[in-house]
């Protein structure tokens, strides 16, 4: 399931960049004394007792403000307070409560949505200072203290952000349907396929780009197979990002890839692979997630002999890190090769859920270290004793060996493409992990 995702609102000020910093273990958010200095949500993967969540840095929120910067930082953290599973309202416990806290305080009311009351800036251990209970005056429950300088209180503030995430074997869906991510770029073609696929017009469809703005979920059966397609904001490059709800669209579409087991890569023809594109896919690979290319507004693309396999030669330098995903041709538009995506997308599924026998990867191995040495370096020669396969979607091999250092890239892509050659893997990254044993040797 997706991770669960936090957002840190507040008035300017209030030391949530501080705060956002202090757990993601990293400076990523400005962090100034001048209010308004985070003016973009900021987000990130950060953990807690084995948990992986989102966290979303948001710009400070002035209820009233008629700068036109203040009111789109209002109308960004309104976003991620949308798209919380749970809030952390910061307060600064220093100044005090103040009528900005007050009118936050009744807008997170309205969201539904679990707050958690955060004064912030008590730098010392001991009693909270007199102007923290005052808080209590917002009616949003008990008031934590933190000081994010200090690291104080921040993990019992973490165990309270815990409790409300949903339990990790909750999902919403049998183990039997496939989550299918349909992402791309915006007004490639997203929205339209799957209503295509499911024949009627279950998602507004429109040539705007942009005009889906969360990740939305379409049952659909095919024979005895069953999938969710969802469909997803279009994801652009971040400095082309001027709209606020589309720059939390952007996670949503990320956080759309991490759900699904399978994706659906939408590549418009006319524009080809671009940068934003090999982004794309790229998150995808790095996410473990067997994946299709679909190569939309075929129908529109001149053509004479040669010219599909020419078009695939260029999918395939652009993509050279997914050689393994199979490419697909199609004209949403017309329906042309359409019907045959569910059919690729269960192909792909199997091919990441295949394990082989410990066996049969060994004799496998055996026979790549005969046909090909393993390299050596001063007179040390790597030594492959044992694999075994660890895990599946993705694939995930376990090769024993005398040194990892000597187990160079090169040789590591060799006994990839041997598997591959030998048992398929179609559509799905394969990942290794290197273990020594008895380096002595």
């Amino acid at each position: 399931m997706a991770k669960p995702i936090v957002a840190i609102v507040g008035r300017p000020n209030v030391g949530k960049s501080a705060f956002f910093n202090y757990i993601c273990g990293r400076r990523i958010s400005i962090v100034e004394d001048t209010p308004g200095v985070t003016r973009d949500r900021i987000y990130a993967e950060a953990e807690w007792r084995s948990r992986k969540f989102t966290l979303i840095d948001t710009g400070g929120i002035e209820p009233y403000a008629q700068d036109k910067i203040l009111q789109q930082m209002r109308r960004q953290a309104e976003t991620a307070i949308e798209m919380a599973d749970v809030i952390v309202f910061m307060v600064d416990a220093k100044e005090g409560m103040t009528a900005t806290d007050k009118e936050i305080a009744t807008m997170l009311r309205k969201s539904n949505k679990p707050v958690i009351l955060t004064a912030n800036k008590v730098d010392n251990i001991g009693d909270p200072p007199a102007e923290v209970y005052e808080f209590y005056n917002l009616a949003m429950g008990d008031v934590m203290t933190v000081s994010s300088v200090h690291g104080l209180g921040i993990g019992d503030l973490l165990d309270a952000i815990y409790e409300y995430f949903p339990d990790e074997d909750e999902d919403e869906y049998d183990d039997d349907v496939i989550k299918v991510a349909v992402v791309g770029k915006p007004n490639s073609g997203k929205s339209s396929l799957i209503n295509r696929m499911v024949g009627e017009d279950r998602v507004i469809v429109s040539d705007i780009p942009g005009t889906t703005r969360d990740a939305i979920d379409t049952y659909v059966e095919d024979g005895e197979d069953k999938y969710v397609l969802i469909d997803t904001a279009g994801i652009r490059r971040q400095n082309k990002i001027t709209e606020n709800i589309e720059r939390y669209s952007t996670l949503r579409s990320w956080t759309a890839i991490e759900r699904a087991d399978v994706c659906v890569i939408m590549i418009d023809a006319q524009d080809g692979v671009t940068e934003q594109d090999t982004k794309i896919a790229g998150y995808a690979h790095e996410q473990g997630k067997a994946s299709v290319i679909v190569i939309n507004k075929w129908d529109l693309v001149e053509k004479e002999t040669g010219t599909l396999e020419e078009y695939r030669k260029k999918v395939a330098e652009k993509l050279s890190f997914m050689q393994y995903a199979p490419v697909l041709f199609v004209s949403v538009k017309t329906g042309q090769r359409v019907h045959k995506l569910l059919e690729l997308v269960k192909f792909v599924f199997d091919q990441a859920s295949l394990r082989i026998t410990t066996g049969m990867l060994n004799d496998l191995l055996n026979e790549a270290t005969a046909m090909v040495q393993p390299p050596s370096d001063k007179g040390k020669r790597l030594k492959l004793y044992y694999g075994t396969q660890s895990a599946v979607r993705p694939p995930t091999f376990v090769i024993f060996v005398n040194d990892i250092e000597l187990f160079h890239y090169s040789y590591e892509r060799y006994i990839e493409n041997q598997i591959r050659k030998g048992y398929g893997f179609e559509g799905t990254p394969i990942r290794f992990i290197h273990r020594e044993r008895d380096k002595g040797q």
